[in-house]
């Protein structure tokens, strides 16, 4: 079987720059990510604690399996966003994969130390995405809840429409109706609209003293219909288990409630797996430590994606598909702790192709570029794994499709809307990986957020944009210029685009996209075979296929 390289990039002066510059870059990441996860800050911390609950990440730690971490997802919700209100660290709730009595579950926990737990726009998304995975890999849902219902000044960004609030609780209804197990405990507070949340789970607890679920608290009832009485009183854990019945169960404090969950996860019936292909997993053979090295700090610059696969593939293996066509595109299979994949990936190192038998007959190609010859190659390789029943990995590096005259000729818009087409109608999973640059189309071809992945996952390297910066920045001036109709000096010039261009730039920050839940998370690039791993053998958990179909394509 053909075989990656053993050692994808020599250890030189620019292997080690690229390495310190991502190491420096993910440390500032862990950094922020740290900060994140301290929520609203130690007096509000301070607050919960004087109330005898355990804070969310201590919540989730005691609810896992010892010994397993949660892989959290959207950590970097709301980052930088909704600062005219305090900030909403990670949008106000933690929502990840964790395994439970060994079995992989969906958690959604409210953070009280955030604004009390209440619900931002970004909150309301972040949770219709746990709710999406928890659907697209019948994974059973944990419901964590602590939070004073919808953000008020907000109230018109996330009540009324499709998928606002009322959409969380038509995904409960969903899930209970294919069977997916839903469970929740009400921690804190669970009032107005957010009420039906764990009453329209398959199971409800409540923690006694801490816990309440209403319709309205104490001060609406009294300015509604003035009548007089306390939260405790009015939907506390003895009112709504032991005389409304609306809860089953009420629980002294947290752990108990806690152990209760995964009393009740143990005991599910454990469901037929996918046909997946997978056998021994085998390491890599080359450590994953190299990525840092090989992925330049310069994304203009060119690398070879085949030293990255080999970090990542069992055996550091790879078995090319076309690998002399289509170059800038590869295709291929290998594995992944033992899961039997296809792999798309953007080539960036620059290539030549022969056009015809002459030995002059030849044409320089552009790395990350998808031209004609690949978007074909991609589309036929996508129907192979459909027929085959492979799940897909894409790595994104990608600029865009080629542009120009000869391409239009070539039948560019056609090629590049067959892999669309077939990206579009896959069946079997697909988890997309943003390595580097993901510009206009090309994002779509490999997979974009738009495109139904099972997961999405960023390096601090990733740039999402509808084009590269210098080319966006030079527009974006010569509209503005034009619009002014006025001549413009050259120091006037040059401050206007660089003002644009920073702009435009921030936008291109991975974490800004993950600040809009674009991407699932930004990952450790070491850590991306763990992660697709683990992310597989969730997709997994849903045994069934439907019949892989496309609609009209041009030829």
């Amino acid at each position: 079987m053909p075989k990656a390289p053993d050692r994808p990039s020599r250890r030189d002066l620019s292997f080690e720059t690229n390495r310190d510059h991502w190491l420096n870059r993910l440390r500032i990441i862990e950094t922020q990510r740290r900060t994140i996860a301290a929520g609203g800050g130690e007096e509000a911390a301070a607050k919960q604690k004087q109330k005898g609950k355990l804070l969310t990440r201590e919540r989730v730690a005691a609810l896992i399996d010892a010994g397993t971490e949660l892989l959290e997802l959207g950590s970097f919700a709301a980052w930088e966003m909704y600062e005219e209100w305090g900030g909403a660290p990670a949008a106000g709730v933690v929502t990840g994969l964790g395994r439970v009595c060994g079995r992989e579950c969906v958690v959604v926990a409210n953070d009280a130390t955030v604004k009390a737990g209440a619900w931002f726009p970004l909150t309301c998304k972040k949770i219709l995405r746990a709710q999406e995975i928890a659907m697209e890999n019948r994974l059973p849902l944990i419901y964590l809840v602590d939070s004073a219902g919808v953000f008020l000044p907000m109230q018109d960004e996330i009540f009324p429409d499709r998928d606002h609030f009322g959409r969380v609780f038509y995904n409960n209804a969903r899930l209970s109706a294919a069977g997916i197990y839903q469970i929740a405990a009400i921690l804190g507070s669970c009032v107005a609209g957010g009420a039906y949340l764990p009453i329209m789970s398959d199971e409800a607890l409540i923690v006694e003293g801490n816990g309440t679920i209403f319709l309205a608290g104490a001060h609406l009832v009294q300015a509604a219909i003035g009548e007089r009485m306390d939260n405790q009183a009015l939907g506390g854990a003895t009112v709504q288990v032991d005389i409304s019945g609306v809860v089953d169960d009420r629980f002294p404090d947290d752990q108990s409630a806690l152990a209760h969950i995964r009393t009740r996860i143990g005991e599910l019936a454990r469901p037929p797996l996918a046909p997946f292909d997978r056998v021994e997993p085998r390491e890599p053979r080359v450590e994953a430590e190299e990525i840092l090295g090989i992925l330049p700090a310069d994304r203009t610059k060119p690398y070879d994606m085949r030293g990255v696969l080999a970090c990542l593939l069992d055996g550091s293996e790879l078995t090319e598909y076309k690998a002399t066509y289509g170059r800038t595109l590869i295709c291929g299979t290998g594995r992944i702790d033992g899961w039997a994949v296809g792999v798309v990936a953007n080539q960036r190192m620059i290539v030549h192709r022969r056009r015809g038998l002459g030995a002059g007959d030849q044409e320089m190609q552009i790395g990350g570029v998808i031209y004609s010859d690949a978007a074909d190659k991609g589309a036929r390789f996508i129907e192979l794994m459909n027929q085959k029943g492979m799940p897909i990995v894409f790595l994104q590096d990608v600029t865009g499709f080629m542009v120009g005259s000869k391409s239009e000729r070539e039948g560019i818009i056609k090629d590049g809307a067959k892999m669309v087409n077939v990206v579009s109608n896959t069946v079997v999973p697909k988890f997309t990986v943003f390595v580097g640059n993901s510009y206009g189309a090309g994002n779509y071809a490999m997979c974009g957020r738009a495109y139904g992945a099972r997961f999405f996952y960023a390096w601090p390297s990733a740039a999402i944009s509808v084009m590269g910066g210098q080319q966006a920045s030079e527009t974006l001036l010569a509209i503005q210029l034009k619009n002014r109709g006025a001549e413009v000096s050259p120091e006037e010039r040059a401050a206007l685009l660089a003002e644009i261009q920073a702009r435009y730039t921030a936008a291109m920050d991975p974490r800004y996209a993950a600040a809009r839940l674009w991407v699932d998370e930004i990952i450790d690039p070491r850590r991306t075979r763990e992660i697709l791993a683990r992310s597989i053998a969730a997709a997994a958990n849903r045994p069934e296929l439907e019949e892989f179909k496309v609609g009209v394509l041009q030829t």
